[in-house]
């Protein structure tokens, strides 16, 4: 019987660890969360949870070496610790997470090592490069040309559940949602690079028509530059690769950010409340007597503007004691937002993945290409971001055991070998992208 260690049992374990037991694999989850690991394996007799801390490697060196391969859901800081034990003992491995430089160092020892260490295997990274590249190739090999290509993928509430300001309600790693918020951006436009310092990141969102959901928002997600060489479109003028969210969402983040609400300064809080806070960080004088108007005047907009409403329904403009002494105003916002923006039991939530692609022919045709999708979930059994994390993880597993996946080396989900056989062993789950053909140039997105 095959072996694997997965390595985290966080918000995305539960699909992947009931997917391989139901396989007949045996699995071992190594975590500083066990009971969190039982919950999981449910009492299948090839499951076993174990407590393990990311900074014993020496566990970790032996735990690797016992197992045929190793599936990291750890924080992607993890990641190249893992993969050196990999490639050291010559044992096939699986992320989730975006291949960093430090895991491509690594290309040439994995082929040496005869292993491969498969990355960005999950939606976005994961399902958002198979779908793209299955279209890509097809108009390659059609001697066509991509021109233009929008990708744009959002984890969302789903609409009845989007009831509070944000429209937004967390269902994986909330920390990592509002980091997320201090990126920097950068893409092509129609032949021209455009960069977008973290400052200016939600200022100018597009809205995009999704049916069953309406109009969403969407800006711009890290650098879309390199995605013309690892798509292999190199005569693309527009490469877009942005983020769903409902409306309201980027002017209220665009506020927080204005106010340095979410930065990583540490600072000294002993004795404030929210609003002191907010006060301190617009270097206004001591002595509240209205933070609303302050924080009105400070950013220019009417005090009932959508984002004061969201932000005083947040907390942030409260007299409350925050408690703390030196902490960062991300931590504080982070906080709140988890506190009052949790996905209930009984809620859902909701993927929606969109590509948009201008496509040219040699015979002078042009056409727009759209691939969707929209999957939902629920707490109560999987949520929709840990079914299409996980599930794309647990095929190429599987596929690598069964010797189907041949490559070695450092790789990404963008090769026929990989994208095909996984889709169509997603859409047996429901996971499905839906491609229309031959629409109107008028279907193009014009941002």
């Amino acid at each position: 019987m095959k072996k694997i260690l997965i390595l985290g049992s966080g918000l995305v374990a539960k699909p992947i660890i009931q997917y391989l037991l139901h396989k007949n694999y045996q699995v071992t989850v190594a975590s500083n969360t066990p009971d969190r690991s039982d919950m999981m394996i449910s009492g299948n007799a090839n499951g076993k949870s174990l407590f393990w801390d990311a900074g014993d490697e020496d566990s970790l060196a032996r735990l690797i070496a016992e197992h045929d391969l190793t599936v990291s859901l750890l924080p992607y800081v993890f990641h190249v610790m893992v993969a050196r034990h990999c490639v050291t003992h010559k044992k096939n491995m699986v992320t989730t997470s975006y291949v960093k430089p430090e895991m491509h160092a690594l290309d040439a020892g994995a082929k040496e090592a005869g292993i491969i260490l498969l990355n960005e295997m999950g939606l976005d990274p994961g399902i958002d490069h198979m779908s793209a590249m299955r279209i890509i190739d097809m108009v390659h090999e059609r001697e066509g040309a991509i021109l233009e290509f929008y990708s744009v993928c959002g984890a969302l509430p789903a609409p009845e559940a989007a009831d509070n300001p944000f429209r937004y309600k967390f269902s994986w790693s909330p920390k990592g949602v509002v980091l997320a918020g201090n990126n920097d951006a950068r893409y092509l436009l129609h032949g021209k690079v455009k960069e977008l310092p973290t400052r200016e990141l939600f200022k100018t969102p597009f809205l995009v028509n999704f049916p069953q959901v309406g109009e969403l928002e969407v800006y711009p997600n890290r650098d879309s530059m390199a995605y013309r060489e690892i798509y292999g479109i190199p005569e693309a003028q527009t490469v877009f690769r942005g983020t769903f969210r409902y409306k309201g969402w980027c002017e209220t983040l665009d506020a927080i950010k204005r106010l340095n609400l979410i930065s990583a300064e540490k600072i000294d809080m002993t004795g404030m409340s929210f609003a002191e806070m907010v006060n301190r960080q617009m270097e206004q004088p001591s002595g509240i007597s209205d933070i609303r108007s302050r924080v009105a005047r400070f950013l220019e907009i009417p005090k009932n503007a959508y984002c004061m409403e969201a932000m005083s329904w947040l907390g942030l403009f409260s007299d409350e004691p925050m408690n703390r002494t030196i902490d960062s105003t991300f931590e504080v916002t982070s906080d709140l937002m988890i506190e009052k923006m949790s996905l209930g039991q009984t809620e859902r939530d909701m993927v929606a993945l969109q590509h948009t692609f201008l496509a040219a022919f040699s015979d002078g045709r042009k056409e727009v290409i759209r691939s969707r999708m929209l999957d939902y979930g629920t707490l109560a059994t999987d949520t929709s971001i840990a079914r299409t994390v996980a599930l794309p993880a647990a095929i190429a597993v599987e596929m690598i055991l069964d010797g189907k996946i041949n490559v070695t080396g450092v790789h990404i989900p963008v090769i026929p070998e990989i994208y095909r056989p996984v889709l169509d062993q997603l859409e047996t789950m429901g996971i499905k992208m839906v491609e229309e053909y031959g629409l109107p140039l008028s279907e193009m997105i014009n941002n």
